[in-house]
Parts: structure tokens; sequence; C-alpha cells
């Protein structure tokens, strides 16, 4: 009890909190070791970590912005070690957090890496020594002296709390026993701020059919009507016991998101979560199957598919006991019990709530506690009454009535009497019918196209059809209809999508449908031509042949959004579709069948433009007076041979011509345009003209294959220092020497020489120039680039780096290999490696294979690379190492064979 008491009060406090945990080190004992491991164990269980990656540690006094996260975070960690109270840094973070503990109960863990417990209670062996120099420096200081004091009391009081001592133990044990406890203490704070009414007996019960005791592999089913709460269930039991797995995965609405995408999608999310590295991992769901069972049948893992409604959900994603681990627990969410009776273990029954738990739920939305006012009590236990204990419906009213008066309370009842229905979609209109006109709008927008999809792109398409659609959607989530995922999708509840859903479909009863999210809706009202002028906006994917004539929308005046995703589309009749909606804010259509737009093709408003795959030779002739235009993308029409002129579109910020492969030249008015961002040109392999771009705002700019191309095009305009350039098989014989942070040279096969600029580009972070086969030196002043973290100079002909190198001490990774780039040095050419100079101290990788490297060849102080991890000599023909290399602290050093035989 004492716990949950704690776990209460700190929650109250801490509700706020901006991070879970804040870990204080002292960064010269246990950055690059115990505190780095840790950090990335409790990153790999997705708590938030505060970390402080540059802390100086020499200051004497707290940052605000450090003194603010330790105040935003639930659970603070101090790693105490021999040096810590060596910083006055370190100190003063000490007693800001057992400040935090005092007053707002946030919990304080203390570990003690190779240090006693009893030298930090009682400030003893090299905490004594810190302290007499404290005091020394602080003798004739009266405050000082009074801060040396509040540091040994925290010391001492630090020590006392319940922590971990790491001498002599396995740290990795460690700090899987330390991220568990974290994980655990934060569900228990969670829970006791609002948590859903009754969840402790759904807890109990799933929990009792898991029997996480047994060490088999089972299938739990969360069954129950829509509304009824069983993501809310599932998503407290992930939290509560994801901790105790090796890997977790919670996949989110499989049914809308297997609509949107492919099964093999979720496949990959699956095994990205799970392996703990996001790739794509298969192309099809049969690979995926394979790929599932060969990765995690030796994990334990825990997974959770939420809401499926299709045999095919379960049989690819956790289709057999046999695909996981021992320990392993799958927890599946469904309206449809007949989906997994076949494979589940156990099936739960989700059931309404009882009269009086209904009521505490419905008073926490309408009142934002859990007891009606007095003058409401009767009109609450009408609501509760015509709710039958659907915890969506309860939220839902009570979010609609909250902050009404009793006139409007006597309102709004009669209105739910009188229009009440057994579907509780009509009922969840009353929310609906309470919105502004904008406010419908963006509902419906969402309900029909975005559920599941990331907010920011939502919010791009919105904002280009609503003035204030932001506070839009912040209304739509004060009154429960969406909400907003961890990961920021916009989401809501099934029967509210089926309530959105349900409105359009009575607008189309009545002729005057204004969505359409289903092909062969849209080919009735096509064949019919019913309905078509009231039609807002039309968003659909289908995999089958379509046709359309090309008077198909005329009579769409009013068409706001078109987004068309089809890999078959085809005209029905000869000659160039003859018109297309001027009212158009968002137009996508993938397979764009005619060769041009339509020439009285002209919405003012137009923001985002996107015609992959499609049949275009050419956009439009002339000018277009196109000023909202933001995104141009026209990838991978292979027909297409020159691009629009460019002077109508002022604020065009994306342009995407990648792999229009019969592309020739971009329209010179394109260097007029201020505030490109990026430009996307990789596999346009007939470019030859370029004239100029213009950088100012230009962040990206990918030139990779642009096999005719053999001049960089001209620059107008100050770069940005994070422009990012990528160049690989191209003909271009000469470089830009203007500011960059990445770029990418590879496979440049005539390229013989760096520009001596290079050393102006301060900002350079990535210099890759590899199959460079021509390239034989790097320009003197490489190591002004002090930013440099990556040199990869591997398949060149470079013998002598320069010397200049020593100073990147940023650099992580560095390679000149040669021979399995088909690359080697002339005979009697032998590569040399610079003095290092105490310098390169990030260094972690370095390989010169095949760089036939004799005796000599490495300076004898090569051993002071304080951070090499891995060092490659294969293919080399020296006999002997430089002494010091001993000194490094490699774990891998290859080709070593040859030295040790000879």
């Amino acid at each position: 009890m004492a716990s949950s008491s704690s776990a209460a009060a700190r929650s109250s406090q801490l509700t706020g909190s901006k991070y879970d945990v804040f870990l204080s080190f002292r960064g010269e004992d246990t950055r690059r070791n115990f505190t780095s491991y840790l950090y990335q164990g409790l990153k790999n269980k997705g708590i938030h970590t505060f970390v402080d990656d540059e802390r100086l540690e020499d200051g004497d006094s707290l940052s605000k912005e450090l003194v603010k996260a330790i105040e935003e975070s639930q659970v603070a960690v101090i790693i105490f070690s021999k040096n810590y109270a060596t910083s006055r840094w370190c100190l003063d973070e000490l007693v800001k957090i057992m400040e935090c503990k005092e007053k707002n109960g946030q919990l304080v863990i203390p570990a003690f890496y190779d240090v006693n417990p009893s030298h930090v209670r009682h400030q003893s062996e090299s905490f004594a020594e810190a302290f007499a120099k404290h005091e020394s420096r602080y003798k004739d200081d009266v405050e000082g002296m009074q801060k040396v004091q509040r540091w040994r009391t925290a010391l001492s009081e630090a020590a006392d709390l319940k922590g971990y001592d790491i001498c002599d133990k396995i740290e990795s044990e460690c700090i899987r026993d330390l991220v568990s406890q974290i994980s655990s203490e934060l569900w228990k704070s969670s829970l006791f701020y609002l948590p859903d009414i009754g969840i402790d007996t759904h807890l109990k019960e799933v929990r009792s059919l898991l029997e996480m005791e047994i060490n088999d592999v089972r299938i739990v089913g969360i069954w129950g009507m829509g509304g009824v709460g069983k993501t809310t269930i599932a998503k407290v039991v992930f939290d509560r016991f994801s901790s105790k797995f090796d890997g977790a995965c919670f996949l989110v609405n499989v049914k809308e998101n297997v609509g949107k995408n492919q099964l093999h999608s979720l496949q990959n999310t699956l095994l990205s979560k799970l392996l703990g590295k996001t790739d794509d991992y298969v192309n099809n769901k049969y690979d995926g199957t394979c790929m599932i069972q060969s990765r995690l049948s030796s994990m334990k893992v825990l997974i959770v598919l939420d809401d499926i409604d299709e045999r095919d959900h379960l049989e690819y994603l956790a289709g057999d006991v046999d695909w996981f681990g021992s320990g392993s627990r799958v927890v599946v969410t469904t309206r449809n019990r007949a989906l997994i009776e076949k494979d589940a273990a156990a099936i739960y029954e989700v059931p309404t709530l009882p009269n009086l738990e209904a009521m505490q739920l419905f008073c926490r939305h309408a009142f934002k506690k859990e007891v009606p006012d007095e003058r409401f009590k009767n009109f609450s236990l009408e609501i509760v009454d015509h709710a039958k204990g659907l915890p969506l419906a309860l939220k839902v009213w009570g979010s609609f009535l909250y902050m009404r008066d009793l006139i409007q309370w006597r309102s709004c009842i009669d209105y739910i009497k009188k229009n009440y229905s057994s579907m509780i979609v009509q009922t969840l209109k009353i929310s609906y019918d309470g919105l502004g006109p904008i406010e419908q709008q963006i509902f419906l927008d969402i309900a029909c196209f975005f559920r599941g999809d990331e907010k920011k792109k939502v919010m791009q398409i919105l904002e280009s059809c609503y003035f204030g659609a932001e506070c839009g959607l912040d209304v739509l989530i004060d009154k429960s209809l969406v909400f907003l995922t961890e990961d920021d999708t916009i989401e809501m509840h099934d029967l509210i999508q089926d309530m959105g859903k349900y409105i359009v479909k009575i607008q189309k009863d009545a002729g005057k449908c204004s969505r359409t999210w289903d092909y062969e809706d849209f080919k009735e009202m096509m064949d019919s031509n019913k309905g078509t002028k009231a039609m807002e906006a039309i968003w659909f994917h289908y995999d089958g042949k379509i046709c359309f004539s090309k008077e198909a929308m005329k009579n769409m005046e009013i068409l706001r959004i078109l987004y068309i995703w089809s890999q078959d589309c085809s005209p029905c009749d000869d000659g160039s579709i003859e018109y297309l909606p001027n009212s158009l804010r968002w137009f996508v259509w993938n397979h764009f069948p005619w060769e041009s737009l339509p020439e009285n093709f002209e919405p003012e408003r137009l923001v985002h433009l996107q015609l992959r795959f499609s049949s275009l030779h050419y956009l439009w002739t002339g000018i277009k007076h196109f000023q909202y235009l933001r995104t141009l993308d026209l990838s991978r029409s292979r027909d297409l041979t020159q691009t629009p002129d460019f002077t109508g579109m002022s604020n065009l910020e994306y342009l995407d011509l990648g792999n229009c492969i019969n592309l020739e030249e971009v329209h010179h008015s394109l260097g007029c345009r201020t505030k490109l961002k990026r430009l996307n040109l990789i596999y346009c392999r007939r470019l030859k003209r370029f004239p100029y771009v213009n950088v100012e705002s230009l962040e990206y700019l990918d030139l990779k294959f642009c096999s005719r191309l053999e001049k960089f095009p001209e620059i107008w305009g100050i770069t940005r220092p994070n422009l990012k350039i990528k160049m690989c098989d191209s003909e271009i014989r000469e470089l830009p020497s203007y500011i960059v942070q990445c770029l990418t040279l590879r496979h440049l096969d005539n390229l013989v020489a760096l520009p001596s600029s290079i050393g102006m580009l301060k900002g350079l972070v990535i210099l890759d120039v590899s199959n460079c086969y021509k390239l034989e030196s790097l320009p003197d002043d490489l190591g002004d680039l002090v930013n440099l973290e990556k040199v990869d100079a591997s398949g060149t002909l470079i013998s002598l780096p320069p010397s200049s190198i020593f100073r990147l001490n940023k650099l992580t990774f560095m390679s000149f290999a040669k021979q399995r780039y088909n690359v080697s040095l002339e005979d009697g050419v032998h590569f040399v490696f610079p003095r290092v100079n105490i310098g390169l101290r990030s260094l972690e990788d370095l390989d010169l294979s095949y760089c036939n490297l004799i005796d000599g060849g490495l300076p004898e102080d090569i051993g002071s690379l304080s951070s090499l991890k891995e060092l490659n000599f294969t293919g080399n023909n020296f006999e002997h190492l430089p002494g010091s290399i001993a000194q490094t602290w490699c774990s891998s050093i290859l080709g070593l064979k040859r030295v040790q035989d000879a």
C-alpha cells in the first residue's frame, strides 16, 4: 500500500512531466560504458530519458535547461562513481534532484558504480579527497561552505536510498533489473493518473489468462463489441508487462492499416520493433511469414494485434505459436470471435460497465470528477441508462455535455431520446451535430480518409483546404471524436469513424454525396452522373484496371481533394482529358493516363501536385500561375521529356523528377525559385542541360546516376550549412565549392581531384568518394573540416592521406581499402598513414585493407587512437607492427595472421 501511495503522490505532482528519467553521472567515469548502456536499455523500452550528451561539468552553477530537465523528470537515476564528487556540477545536480524528491515525490534511484555505498554515505576514500579540495576552495567563503554542507547532506541522503551496488556484479544484469524497475514504477505512476474506470478488473482477468509463469507460447484474445474498450485493455496489458519480454510490439488498428498498405508492410513494422532496427525486411507477405519465424523463434516476445477482422491478419502476423520463443505471448483484439477461436488458448469477453462504474466514467468527462453535481444527478442517470454501459458513448456524451447549463442538458437529453436507435452510430452523431461547419468538414475528411495517418501529413492537406485547420483538429480532440497517439498519428474509435461514414452515406442517398473512398461507388457515380456537383473529395486505392472518360469530372465544380492510386489507369476514348476541376487543392493521381494536363486547368489554390508513374510527355505549355503550389512530383514518368515553365510557381519547395529517364532538360526558370528545399533528379539518365539552381533555401540535391550530365549546375544565392548533395555514377568532372553537410561522390569514374576550396566546407559531416577510381589525393587542408565524422575513400588510388587529418577529432570512420573494389596501387607505391599526433580522438573504425602497406607504413604513435574499436589490415605486406598498437582498445583487428606467422 505504501508503494501505491507513493506512486499516486508522484503521479499527481508529475503528470506534466516531459521526461520519464533523468540520468546524473560523471562523464569521464561512465559516459562510454555503464551510462551509455543504461541509456540504450531505457530507450529500447520506449522510456523517454534525458542525458546531457555534451556536459562540461566544470561550471559553478547548473544551466536553466538542466534544472528544468530535472524538474520535468519522473525518475532520477544517480550513477555514483569514484570521481563523481570531484564535479561541483554533479553535486549541484544531486542537490536539485533531492529537492525534487522532497517537493514533488520524484523517484530517486542510486547506482553505485565501482564505489562502495558507505564511501558515498560518509564521504570517505575518493569522496573525502574531493571534499578536501572543495573545502580548501571555499575556506574563506561562508556561502561556499554552506554549499559544501548541502552537498554532503545530499550524498548521505541519496546513499541511504534503495539502489544498485554494481561492484563485482555483471553490469548487463544490473542494467536489465534497473530498466525493469523503472518501467514498472512508471507504469504504476501512470495508472494513478485518471486510469480508465474498471481497468484493474480487466487487467486481473487478462493476466490470469496469460499465465506468464508458464513457459509455453500462447495466444490470448480480447473480444467484444466496438467501443467497449478492447484496445484500452490491450494497451494497459502491453504497458504493464512489456518490460518482462526480450521485445514487444503493439500493432495498432491492423484492419485499417492493412486496408491502406499491404500485410508485408505490417510484417516489416513488427520485425523492426522486435529486432530494434527499422528496415524493409520483406516485400511480400509470404516471405514475411518465413522471416518472422526465422528471426523471432528464439526470442521471448509480447505482441499485440489490435483490431483484426480477417483470418489473414492473424495467419501472416502470428500464424503459429512455433514462430516465437518460449514464454512469448500474443494478444489479439477483435469484434469477431470466430477469427480467433481456433488459435487462442483463451478468450476474454469484455463486458460493458456496471452502473456504478458507468456513472463514474460519465462524470469524469461531464464534470471532471467521479460524482455528478447534485443539480444534474437525475439527468446523469438518464444518460448513463441510455449508454447501456458502453464506455465510448459515456465518454463522448460526457464531453458533449461538459460546461453546459441545465436547460441545455434537458434539450440534449430530449434529443438523445428522440433520435436514439439501437445503432450506436446514430447516437454518436450528436457530437457531430454540435460542431461548427469547418470542424464538421475536417471530421468527415479524417473519418473517410485520414484515420491512422501521421498528423503532420494530414495537417498539410487540411490546411490547404481550410483556414484554421489546426484549431479545428483541437476541437475534435476536445470533443473526444479523435485523439493523437504517442507517435503523433490521428486516430478515432471504430464507431466514431462509422458514424462519419454514415453521414456521408446519408448525403449519397440524397444525391448530394460529398466524399467517396471506394472505387465502385466512384464508378457508379461516373456511370450515372449523379451527385457529382456536391463532390468535395475523392480518395481511393484500386488494384484493378480503371477506365476514365476525358469528361469524367466535368461537373465536379467544388472538388478540393483528388487522390487516385492505381496500378492501371487508361482513357476510355481517344484524345486528351478535357476537364479537371480548378477548385483542386490537393491532386494525386498515380499512373495518370494522359500525355498532358488540360490547357484550361488553372487551379489557383493548388498546393500539392503528384503524378507519379504518369504517361505525361509534358505537363502544360506556357506559363501557369500556381502561386500556392509547394510540391510538384512527376517522378517515374518515363515519357516526360521536358519540365514546365516554373515562373508562376513562386512558392515551390519540393520538386521530384526522379526516374524520369527521358527527361533531357530542366527549364531555366527553376533558377528563380528561391524557396526550393528539395530537388530530386536521380536516374534522369538523358538529362544534359541544367543551367543553374538557386540554393538559398535548398537542403537536398540528388543528381545520382545522371550519366549524361557533365557539368555541375551553376549556383545562385548563399547556401545553407546543412545542404546535402548526392552525385554518384554521374559524368561530372568539376565539383561545387560551397558549404554542404553531406557530399556523396561515389562512382565518379572521371574524378581525379577534389577542389582545394573544399577546405571551406566547414559544415561537412560526411565525405564519400568511394569507387572514384582515378582519385589520387585528398586536399592538404582536409584537416580544416573539423566537423567531419565519416571519410570513405575506399576504391581510390590515394596512397598518402594529408598529414592534416589528425585534426579531425569528430571523425568516427575512415577507409582507404583497395582490392575488393578492383583497385590497387601501382608497383612500388606503398600506402603511408600519417602521424596521429594524439589526434583522431573519436576514430572507431579504420580500414586499410589491401593498401600495400609495408613495415614503416604505419606511424609509431598509432596506439594513441584511444577510441579505436575495429582495425582492418587484411591483404598487406608488413611483418612488424608498431609497438604502440597494443595500447589501443581495439575489439577487432583483422589481417594479423600473416604478421603472427612471420
